[in-house]
């Protein structure tokens, strides 16, 4: 309902409790930011049943509170307000930078490099180009869900909830893995492997189709899917090499897959449908979430 009032059944169904779940949550969403709606829900409370009891229970409080105060007043010393300490970004995105996840990264950055300047592997770029996509997207299944974060019934009761949470969240962890990623692979000799940065749009792509499909799978079998079907598709063929030369061929499933513009271009078409599939399911976050 963003650009425009909600209807004046939709405004009635909520007031009366009549409102189907799945049209509740996108009316609360809308009136967290529309003050004109808002007032037109309260008005249409107050005419129902249980508009005189709120009225009595809210005078009630009211009365409670200030005699609460006027005991309260003669003992308690004035306290300036304290400035808030935890916005709600920070508690939005925690669960995308906290665990093991992080580590993770650093590790399959570290270790990369570490494989080329100090062990002298010659497939350390290769390596790094076939993991790296995958990395994002367990960055994402660690990041949302019940099974990823403790104040995930918190998070599932606010208007806020759903997609936009689970974006906030996978920004988060883009904006981690892809510098680090790509620094360590600016580091790492190419040893015949595409540049560097080659991985990132297979990343994204991967990425979006986990979300997308999580709307059906859930997020952690989106992501198995996704990241386990990269995997297969570029580590298989190398492993099954009957020559043994692991770097060699590495390198030649990478260019294939990433390397050149046409490879790129593909990628780049199939984040686009991965972005639009998402946004055709985004109400299949809201009842995602309560599972």
């Amino acid at each position: 309902m963003t650009g425009r009032h909600a209807p004046d059944h939709l405004i009635a169904g909520y007031a009366d409790g009549s409102l189907p779940d799945a049209d509740a949550w996108p009316l609360e969403k809308h009136l967290e930011s529309c003050a004109s709606c808002a007032g037109r829900v309260s008005r249409a409370v107050r005419d129902t049943a249980a508009g005189p009891v709120l009225a009595d229970l809210r005078q009630a409080v009211l009365a409670g509170l200030g005699q609460a105060a006027a005991a309260a007043a003669p003992r308690a010393p004035v306290v300036e307000p304290r400035p808030l300490r935890a916005p709600r970004l920070l508690w939005a995105v925690a669960p995308a930078v906290r665990g093991a996840w992080l580590p993770a990264v650093l590790l399959v950055a570290l270790g990369a490099v570490l494989l080329a300047h100090v062990a002298g592997f010659p497939a350390a770029r290769p390596l790094l180009l076939a993991v790296a996509p995958v990395v994002p997207v367990a960055g994402v299944a660690l990041s949302y869900g019940r099974h990823a974060d403790p104040l995930h019934e918190l998070a599932a009761s606010t208007p806020s909830a759903g997609l936009r949470l689970a974006l906030v969240r996978t920004a988060v962890v883009l904006a981690v893995s892809l510098p680090l990623l790509t620094l360590a692979g600016v580091v790492v000799p190419s040893s015949g492997a595409p540049g560097a940065a080659a991985w990132l749009l297979p990343g994204l792509t991967l990425t979006l189709a986990a979300l997308a499909l999580g709307g059906w799978l859930g997020l952690r079998a989106a992501t198995a899917v996704t990241g386990g079907g990269w995997l297969c598709a570029v580590l298989a063929p190398v492993l099954a090499a009957p020559d043994g030369a692991v770097s060699r061929h590495l390198s030649e499933r990478l260019s294939l897959y990433v390397g050149g513009t046409a490879a790129q271009g593909g990628w780049a078409v199939a984040a686009a449908l991965c972005a639009a599939l998402l946004a055709a399911r985004r109400t299949a976050y809201d009842r995602l979430e309560r599972h």
